[in-house]
C-alpha cells in the first residue's frame, strides 16, 4: 500500500522589507546597499541566514483604525495595507527603523524624537505587550505606507514543513535613522550591497536562503536606490511558489517565469538539502 501523502502546511503571512541606501552618504548615483541582518542559530526558521528584516503578520496590523494613519492608504486595498503596515512594525522592531511621520508633516520621524519612541516602544513590541495600533496613537504617528513599494511575492514551497506566503517590499532608509539588529531574533547585522552579498555567500562566508538570493540578483540589476525603486514600480508582481522536478536522478527546484527573475531552475543538493524560500 501506498503511504497517504501528507497534506502541506498553510503559508501563515509574513512581511519582508529591503530598506535600501546609497553606498556613498550624499551621493544618490552612488550603488545601493540594503540592510540585512543575520538570524539567531536558535531561530528554527533560517537559523544562521543572511536575510532581510521581516516576520509574520499580526492581527493589529490589519486594524480598520489605521487605515486613517497610513499614507497613500486611499490607493492600498485592505489585504496589502496590513502586509505595508506589517513591514514598517517589522523594521522598527528589528533593526529600529521606523518609516513614519508626525501627522500633518511630510518628512518622516527625524533621529531626535525617535530615540524617546524607540525607547518607550520598541521592545514593547518585540514581546508583543503592545501593537502597532498602540504606538501610532499614543505618539500620534503616520504609518509612511506610501513609502513601501511592493516588490515580490513569494510561498514557501509546500514541501517546506513552516511555510510563509511573503511580501517583500522596498524602502528608503531615513539618512539620519540608525538601523541596528534586535540582538534576540538576529545577531548580526550589516549594509551590503546585493551583488556583494551573493559573491559572499558563493565563497561560503554567507548563508542565503533561496528567495533572498533572487531577490538580491534582482536587486543587483537596479544599481542605485532610485534605478531599483523605478524598476519595481514599473515590474508586474508575479507570485513565486517553488516547485521540485526530478530528472535523471537530480532534482531541480523551479520558480516559474513572469517575476522577472533570471537563471529560473536551480539543481537541489545531492544530499537532500533544500534551498528554502523564505525572505
Amino acid at each position: 500500500m501506498n503511504e497517504a501523502k501528507k497534506e502541506a502546511a498553510p503559508p501563515r503571512p509574513a512581511t519582508t522589507v529591503l530598506l535600501l541606501r546609497p553606498s556613498k552618504i550624499d551621493d544618490a548615483a552612488s550603488p545601493l546597499e540594503v540592510f540585512m541582518v543575520v538570524r539567531h542559530h536558535q531561530i528554527d526558521s533560517f537559523s544562521g541566514a543572511l536575510v532581510f528584516p521581516g516576520g509574520k503578520l499580526e492581527d493589529a496590523d490589519g486594524a480598520a483604525s489605521l487605515r486613517s494613519r497610513c499614507g497613500g492608504a486611499d490607493k492600498i486595498d485592505d489585504a496589502e495595507l496590513k502586509f505595508r503596515v506589517a513591514g514598517v512594525r517589522e523594521a522598527f522592531e528589528e533593526c529600529g527603523v521606523l518609516l513614519a511621520r508626525k501627522r500633518g508633516q511630510k518628512a518622516l520621524i527625524a533621529a531626535a524624537d525617535l530615540k524617546g519612541i524607540e525607547e518607550r516602544w520598541r521592545a514593547k513590541l518585540a514581546k508583543d505587550e503592545a501593537s502597532i495600533v498602540d504606538l501610532v496613537e499614543a505618539e500620534d504617528l503616520e504609518i509612511a505606507t506610501d513609502l513601501m513599494v511592493p516588490y515580490a511575492h513569494w510561498i514557501t514551497p509546500t514541501f517546506v514543513p513552516k511555510r510563509f506566503d511573503t511580501w517583500f517590499f522596498l524602502a528608503e532608509a531615513p539618512p539620519d535613522q540608525v538601523a541596528l539588529h534586535d540582538g534576540s531574533e538576529s545577531v548580526d547585522s550589516v549594509w551590503i550591497g546585493a551583488q556583494e552579498a551573493i559573491d559572499e555567500a558563493t565563497a561560503g562566508k554567507r548563508t542565503l536562503v533561496h528567495a533572498t538570493q533572487k531577490n538580491l540578483e534582482l536587486l543587483a540589476e537596479g544599481g542605485t536606490v532610485a534605478g531599483a525603486i523605478a524598476q519595481a514600480a514599473k515590474r508586474k508582481i508575479v507570485t513565486v511558489q517553488p516547485w521540485v522536478e526530478a530528472r535523471e536522478g537530480k532534482r531541480f527546484l523551479h520558480i516559474p517565469e513572469g517575476a522577472g527573475y533570471r537563471n529560473l531552475v536551480r539543481e537541489m543538493p545531492a544530499a537532500g538539502g533544500v534551498p528554502q524560500a523564505g525572505r
